[in-house]
């Protein structure tokens, strides 16, 4: 993750190699230069009771190898197959488009990014959902 810079909220939290850190009363910005450093945004976070979606269930994964608990290289065939499951179901360009940048993240071992793209995806899924009650 070398050059990942984080701007932390007042009391946001972070999660960084398996520690939780909290920001102060002010707003702050975090340059994160070691490469391959475990981070994950706290707001962010979904929790294993959410991941009922597949979009978030995907988003879930991911963000277990951002937190460490998972290693890049035992996610990375499965997490590439259900993100090409994802592209049977998001057929519009912009949906098109963010499931490619995930792949590519993926394959580059760039997390955080692969999880940004997949995460402009949950209000889409939240509409799908919700046309077919």
């Amino acid at each position: 993750m070398s050059g990942l810079v984080l701007k932390l909220s007042p009391k946001e939290r972070v999660l960084i190699n398996g520690a939780v850190i909290e920001n102060g009363d002010r707003r702050s910005r975090l340059s994160i230069v070691t490469p391959d450093a475990n981070i994950l945004r706290l707001r962010d976070a979904i929790h294993p009771e959410d991941a009922k979606t597949p979009v978030r269930r995907v988003c879930y994964a991911v963000q277990l190898v951002l937190s460490g608990d998972r290693s890049a290289a035992e996610a990375r065939q499965g997490l590439l197959r259900n993100i090409e499951e994802l592209s049977q179901v998001f057929i519009d360009p912009d949906s098109r488009k963010n499931l490619d940048l995930a792949s590519h993240s993926l394959i580059q071992d760039d997390h955080y990014r692969c999880l940004k793209a997949l995460r402009t995806l949950l209000p889409r899924e939240e509409r799908l959902l919700a046309t077919q009650v």
